[in-house]
């Protein structure tokens, strides 16, 4: 068996009290947050940033409604576009909220038509 990974201090160990007190790395999304924040104090990539994401979520909720009539994830890949122009847009935020809410009732009362049919098939039990 081996033995523990040194780098990992435990209760008792010199330094243990010190690296608890030790400033945390940044939560991904706050250091995201940041990076935008830079980018917003900065007119010309401020101008950037909002085309490339209006490019990149235009571009993914095109290629779901192309891929709807198709077996697949056409309508969740054209949500995931809207989420994407949500970020820098209210009218898209809104949007894939009654996306989302419409697809929900969907899956739900097509679970409640698979379970009504399952029922059916089955017949009465004796």
């Amino acid at each position: 068996m081996s033995s523990p990974d040194p780098r990992i201090l435990q209760p008792g160990d010199p330094g243990y009290e010190a690296a608890g007190a030790a400033p945390r790395i940044t939560k991904p999304r706050s250091a995201a947050a940041s990076a935008r924040e830079a980018i917003r104090r900065r007119p010309t990539l401020e101008k950037a940033y909002r085309t490339g994401v209006k490019v990149v979520g235009g571009t993914t909720v095109g290629l779901g409604v192309v891929l709807m009539p198709l077996p697949g994830p056409g309508t969740l890949i054209a949500l995931g576009g809207l989420a994407i122009l949500g970020t820098e847009s209210e009218r898209a935020k809104r949007l894939n909220r009654q996306g989302v809410e419409l697809a929900k009732r969907a899956g739900a009362a097509a679970k409640a038509a698979k379970a009504k049919h399952d029922a059916r098939k089955a017949g009465p039990q004796a």
